[in-house]
C-alpha cells in the first residue's frame, strides 16, 4: 500500500519536523520512504512545505501533484494547495488559523482540527506540528500512533528528548480531536 501526504504552513510551525517524524515512523514500520522538504529563504514566517511518500514497495518520486492527504497549517497554504488534494482524499486543516468551507473541496473529506488551540491548552504553541501528526495518523490510518511516539527519539535532537512526553501528549490530543471531527 502506498501513502502520500503533503504538509504546508509557514516557517516556525514545524512543518519539516512533522514530515521528518512521519518519515521515521514509516521507517519504524519497515516501509520505504521518500521525504521532500521545501521552504522559502526567510528564516521564520516564510512558506514551508514537504511531501512524504511511504510504501511497502517502491515509493517512486517524492513529488506529488495531487496528494491523497494534505495537512494545512495556515490560510495561505489552504488557499494555494487544498484544491490539489485528489478526490476521495483527506484535507486536515488547522481550524484555528484556516477558514475553510466544506463546499470548497468537493469529494474531499475536510477535517478541521483547532491545532493552535490544542497546542496552547497543552502549554506550548510549538506542539502544533505534533497535533497535526496525530490527526494525520488517526484519520488516514496509515501509521500507528505508537510508531510516531517511537520515532520521536530519531526525529528530535537529543537535547530535546526531555520534551518527548509532551510531544506524545500532543500527538494523542491531535488524534483524539481528528476522530471527534468526522466531517
Amino acid at each position: 500500500m502506498r501513502h502520500d501526504v503533503f504538509i504546508a504552513g509557514y516557517g516556525g510551525q514545524g512543518v519539516l519536523l512533522a514530515g521528518n517524524l512521519l518519515s521515521y515512523a514509516a521507517i519504524h514500520e519497515n516501509k520505504n520512504v521518500s521525504f521532500f522538504p521545501a521552504y522559502g529563504v526567510e528564516k521564520r514566517g516564510g512558506a514551508a512545505m514537504c511531501t512524504v511518500v511511504f510504501s511497502d514497495g517502491d515509493t517512486g518520486s517524492p513529488v506529488v501533484g495531487s496528494p491523497s492527504v494534505a495537512i494545512v497549517l495556515n490560510q495561505l497554504s489552504f488557499d494555494k494547495y487544498a484544491a490539489k488534494v485528489k478526490p476521495g482524499g483527506i484535507c486536515i486543516v488547522n481550524s484555528t488559523l484556516v477558514e475553510a468551507d466544506y463546499s470548497q473541496l468537493p469529494g474531499v473529506e475536510l477535517v478541521a482540527v483547532p491545532m493552535n488551540d490544542i497546542a496552547l491548552e497543552l502549554g506550548d504553541m510549538r506542539m502544533v506540528n505534533m497535533v497535526a501528526c496525530g490527526a494525520y495518523a488517526a484519520k488516514s490510518g496509515s501509521l500507528a500512533l505508537e510508531s510516531l511516539e517511537d520515532a520521536l527519539k530519531k526525529a528530535l535532537p537529543e537535547r530535546n528528548h526531555r520534551l518527548i512526553p509532551a510531544n506524545i501528549k500532543a500527538i494523542r490530543a491531535g488524534a483524539a480531536a481528528a476522530m471527534q471531527r468526522n466531517t
